[in-house]
């Protein structure tokens, strides 16, 4: 079925000698595309540039069937940034959310209010400045629709159970967050993008609450890995 559809770039692989094989996140769900040709084509209907991690497009593109891979037949740049590829934190941030997001969306249904918090969420990181935050709170509200944002009745307990994805006051048996922790993890709960500028978290607890999220994720999606890019990403904003 030949559908027009805005998409996300996640990864692109090399396959063969002139292939590229390309996973999107689109208006219609996760997809698979074949790119059959690409790296020898001079075609001006697909640029092999388009296809960088989270480059916003809008795709002409042929959907088979499940289980069999997708072609793309014209594509264009839906939204062009001007600061994630020349500001060195928003290009960590950048490759590090495309491998969360490549673990987290396997999906193929539609899901429009996931595409368009992806897309807001990118562009405002390319329009603001103030973005040392913004990979913590983009995992925590990418969590609300992927089915396990933390329930809200217990805010104040003295415990998180990560497993559950609850507040209690009762001790956990399985994996949970207390104490200074605790109190990190309730700064990012409630809040959007335009007030990340007001938290005052520094390189460590910047980095304990990364480890909080992503072994929230390990705990509620099957088969999510730790990003390759970690380590970088801590690295930069060290």
């Amino acid at each position: 079925m030949l559908v027009k559809t805005k998409a996300i770039v996640l990864t692109s692989l090399k396959y063969g000698e002139s292939d590229l094989i390309v996973k999107c996140f689109t208006e219609e769900g996760a997809k698979t595309y074949l790119l059959k040709r690409i790296l020898k084509s001079k075609s001006k209907k697909i640029n092999i540039a388009y296809f960088q991690p989270l480059t916003q497009l809008r795709i002409l593109a042929n959907h088979n069937n499940r289980g069999t891979l997708n072609s793309i037949k014209e594509a264009g740049i839906s939204y062009l940034y001007q600061t994630i590829s020349t500001n060195v934190f928003k290009q960590a941030s950048a490759f590090f959310l495309a491998e969360i997001l490549t673990s987290s969306l396997y999906e193929e249904e539609k899901n429009p209010r996931l595409f368009q918090y992806i897309e807001t969420a990118l562009i405002w990181l390319d329009t603001h400045d103030k973005t040392s935050n913004f990979h913590i709170l983009f995992l925590l509200n990418l969590s609300k629709y992927l089915g396990f944002y933390p329930e809200m009745k217990e805010k104040n307990s003295l415990y998180f159970d990560l497993s559950e994805g609850y507040f209690t006051d009762a001790k956990p048996l399985n994996s949970f967050i207390s104490g200074e922790k605790l109190i990190l993890f309730k700064s990012l709960i409630g809040i959007n993008f335009d007030v990340i500028g007001k938290l005052q978290l520094n390189s460590k607890s910047r980095a304990k609450l990364l480890d909080i999220l992503l072994e929230y994720y390990e705990l509620h999606l099957s088969g999510f890995r730790k990003p390759k890019s970690l380590n970088v990403l801590k690295e930069v904003f060290e």
